[in-house]
């Protein structure tokens, strides 16, 4: 999506100019070509770390807003194109590949937008009453989460609490072997980690130290490389 546009691409494009084959035949994105990515190649890197991660990632909005400009300036060249009754065979074949590319894009944008959704009502009332994870959402979404949240909360009491003795009343119960009312992220589950680059040492459960060599994938809990993820050193497959 970025650089030339898709027309142009397609009459020089390999066998796949988006995915670059990686030694031992696995697709995806090659480590040294990460300052080389496409915005779309990006954004899929940003999508599938946010499919697969188990808490809310930081938001995307620059890239977001670069692609859909692109996609309305896509659209908008494909109706003047359709429009035009000089177009030749030729032509309205590239119209039909510049409009599978825009559909394309666009449900990796509605995924991606959706997974985040999904995160942000799950853990709502989490996400509402923790300010170091609002910076990781745009005005809206946190706009949406304490909305969602106050309107969960009053369903409860509502429904359920308001019918219970006064001092079993409140969300913010902590009871012992039971699961607390405010869901947090589970950072214990399992994730595979591929690593871009060589990484530092991390602690792994059992208090030993490994290190992430270029191209390695592990599988490990979340937390383990939550903070490699977040500096773009890993991602997550």
């Amino acid at each position: 999506m970025a650089g030339p546009s898709f027309i142009d691409r397609a009459h020089v494009a390999p066998d796949d100019d988006d995915f670059p084959i990686r030694e031992g035949g696995r697709p995806g994105i090659l480590p040294q070509d990460l300052a080389e990515e496409t915005p779309f190649q990006q954004l899929i890197r940003h999508w599938m770390n946010e499919r697969h991660a188990p808490d809310i990632l930081p938001g995307q909005e620059a890239l977001l807003s670069r692609l859909l400009d692109h996609i309305r300036k896509q659209s908008n060249d494909v109706e003047l194109l359709r429009a035009d009754p000089d177009s030749s065979e030729e032509e309205h074949f590239r119209i039909m590949l510049v409009q599978t590319e825009v559909e394309r894009v666009k449900f990796v944008i509605r995924s991606y937008i959706r997974t985040r959704l999904h995160k942000i009502e799950k853990h709502a009332r989490y996400i509402s009453s923790t300010p170091e994870i609002h910076e990781k959402l745009s005005k809206a979404e946190l706009d949406h989460a304490r909305r969602y949240s106050q309107l969960v909360e009053y369903h409860f009491n509502q429904s359920v609490l308001q019918s219970l003795p006064e001092q079993q009343r409140s969300m913010e119960d902590n009871v012992a072997f039971m699961p607390p009312m405010t869901a947090e992220p589970d950072k214990l589950r399992p994730v595979f980690a591929h690593a871009l680059q060589d990484c530092p040492p991390m602690r792994l459960p059992d208090g030993t130290m490994s290190e992430m060599q270029r191209g390695q994938i592990s599988l490990v809990p979340y937390y383990v490389v939550e903070q490699l993820l977040l500096r773009g050193e890993v991602e997550l497959v």
